[in-house]
């Protein structure tokens, strides 16, 4: 063949490559690298050829495909990767080659004859080997093998070069690939699965046909916010990657483990699973998680709530199962955290119940479907009525007359309740002006629940003033209560936002008082006249000492900063005595009102007391 018509033919092979190493991607590339691999064979008229592909991080190169297949593959393939370091002469070439090399039979690449003898069972070979360069990096080798001696020309070798470089372009076409699959699936912070591989892995898991049960363990960590907002967010982002890294190890390596974003993981074991196996490896990885992290020379540690659920293949769907594990962590934090919640029917009903809630709260301020009940506050010793406290109800279409705690923390969580809060005031204070009009109500309070949102929002001091101004009340006739929790949830702006209510005049009320949550120290900063007593701590008063004790020392703490108080709960004459005797004589609960309509309420004011149904005298 004339010179001219071998470079001719060289010219169209590598075309040729070109052409079928354009459409290949990721998931094709190996099969398609075989093809070309055979047809490079057939034309050069060797008998082997090799793509093998560099690994810098570990200092190894990697077999990627070879022709012809080799029968008998031993397990594991001394030739899928090879080690630099342990490599020989001819191997350990590759790591760093920049241009071709041809290796023929001779003393010098005895221990390369060895090894390609022994795993391909050929006599000493020949071969040209060609690196795959990406700038000034080998990132892999082209090789071909000749069994005996082959001599190869420079023209040969360059279009071996140009088809390396094509090779060279598909892996890094492929790497890059392989990135984005890999950035679209993990998390960046912590290399575990993301969101979406896991809804992935579930839609495959739970299609028909596949072993079940499917169990999935949702991890919320309990107030992580403490370790951001008192170390900063670099320290809250190594705790989380720590415990990511023991999730990894507390489980099979099989599993998958995502991390949702926040606080958040979801942990699907890799075996089917029943509840009791999946409870007891939840328990397992709590006890992990619990371990202490060294951060900035602090030994810190968080407790993790668990939700446990389980999906059927082919009865469940994805966003069942997740749905359920949600629902079971939701109620393992609301039982206070640091517990392990398993799905059950009751639950089911509970979502049921919330979905059905979530879908008619959207329009049931506008269709006029909330009312307001009153409770009553009496003065224990005379029964005259001191205040009532507006309280929201809402006449669900199918569930009847529902309370607030049925569908507060809903509003809350559709963003709801500070338009709720605000139909609350201005309904009540509306009614309220009513009664006043009719010459009822001019010595009593009315006291008003304010919910988080809007205690927080721009311009909520304005919006109570305007509503005042606008039904002709003065502020002292008018007392709105704050939870003690969400006093010190942002203790500087409740300090403004209170300071703001005083000048307009209102009078402010801490509810819930005594369960823990530290406003003492800031007591005598705050603009605030009453102190309702808990009802936890009145329901037994009588019959437990420790809430003896509570309610005592906070009688004593008003008395020291002169503030009303008020008991809450009160349902038996037992406890209505030992407030009686121990000093705090204002009190609401059931043993003297239940929660009533307005009407009824605006009679009970014209009447201006309440039947007493036991002696309010205290026995000494």
């Amino acid at each position: 063949m004339s010179e001219k018509s071998t470079s001719n033919s060289l010219d169209l092979v590598v075309t040729a490559v070109a052409t079928q190493l354009m459409a290949v991607n990721a998931a094709t590339s190996v099969n398609v690298a075989r093809k070309v691999l055979a047809d490079l064979v057939a034309h050069f008229d060797v008998d082997a050829s090799f793509l093998r592909h560099n690994d810098h991080n570990i200092r190894a190169t990697k077999l990627v495909a070879d022709w012809p297949l080799r029968p008998n593959v031993p397990d594991p393939d001394p030739l899928a990767v090879v080690y630099f370091d342990e490599a020989d002469p001819v191997f350990a070439l590759a790591e760093h080659l920049k241009e071709p090399a041809v290796f023929r039979p001779e003393p010098a690449t005895e221990d390369y004859q060895r090894r390609i003898q022994e795993n391909r069972h050929i006599p000493p070979t020949s071969m040209a080997c060609v690196p795959l360069l990406s700038g000034d990096v080998t990132t892999g080798v082209l090789g071909f093998v000749k069994w005996g001696d082959r001599d190869w020309r420079a023209e040969e070798l360059n279009a071996l070069k140009a088809i390396a470089s094509l090779f060279a372009q598909l892996q890094a076409r492929v790497e890059a690939e392989d990135q984005l699959r890999y950035l679209a699936e993990h998390d960046d912070l912590t290399g575990l699965h993301n969101r979406r591989a896991l809804l992935a892995h579930l839609d495959e898991r739970l299609a028909p046909g596949m072993p079940g049960p499917v169990s999935a363990l949702f991890f919320d960590l309990d107030r992580l916010k403490a370790i951001n907002d008192y170390l900063g967010h670099t320290a809250g982002d190594w705790f989380i990657r720590v415990l990511a890294e023991r999730l990894r190890e507390g489980t099979d390596g099989r599993s998958l483990i995502a991390r949702l974003g926040g606080d958040e993981f979801v942990v699907v074991p890799a075996a089917p699973m029943e509840s009791d196996t999946a409870e007891a490896l939840a328990y397992r990885l709590q006890s992990i998680l619990r371990e202490r992290v060294a951060i900035d020379g602090e030994m810190l540690t968080r407790t993790v709530s668990i939700g446990v659920a389980l999906g059927f293949p082919g009865r469940d769907t994805t966003s069942d199962l997740l749905r359920r594990a949600d629902q079971a962590v939701l109620t393992a934090k609301s039982s206070g955290g640091n517990k392990i919640a398993v799905f059950s029917d009751e639950m089911s009903l509970d979502i049921e119940f919330r979905n059905d809630i979530e879908l008619h709260l959207q329009s049931v301020i506008e269709n006029g479907a909330l009312l307001l009940h009153y409770l009553p506050e009496v003065d224990m010793r005379t029964g005259e009525i001191l205040a009532a406290e507006a309280l929201v109800r809402w006449q669900h279409p199918t569930r009847g007359l529902l309370s607030p705690d049925a569908f507060i923390g809903v509003a809350e969580s559709i963003n709801l309740a500070g338009e709720l809060g605000r139909w609350v005031m201005r309904s009540a204070c509306a009614e309220f002006a009513r009664w006043r009009a009719q010459g009822v109500g001019h010595d009593a309070v009315l006291r008003i629940n304010v919910s988080p949102v809007q205690l927080v929002t721009d311009g909520f001091v304005e919006s109570v003033a305007d509503i005042i101004e606008e039904f002709g009340l003065d502020g002292g006739s008018v007392c709105l209560e704050i939870t003690e929790s969400v006093v010190v949830q942002d203790i500087e702006t409740t300090r403004i936002t209170l300071a703001g209510l005083r000048n307009v005049g209102v009078r402010v009320a801490i509810d819930d008082f005594g369960t823990g949550y530290s406003v003492l120290s800031h007591l005598k900063s705050l603009p605030v006249d009453t102190l309702k007593i808990d009802k936890s701590f009145v329901r037994e008063l009588g019959f437990n000492a420790g809430d003896l004790a509570i309610v005592r020392a906070v009688i004593a703490l008003a008395e020291a900063f002169d503030l009303q108080l008020v008991a809450e709960g009160v349902e038996t004459e037992t406890a209505a005595l030992t407030l009686l005797r121990h000093g705090c004589h204002r009190a609401q609960g059931f043993l003297l009102s239940r929660p009533v309509p307005g009407g009824e309420m605006a009679a009970l004011l014209a009447q201006g007391r309440i039947p007493l149904h036991f002696s309010a005298t205290p026995h000494v």
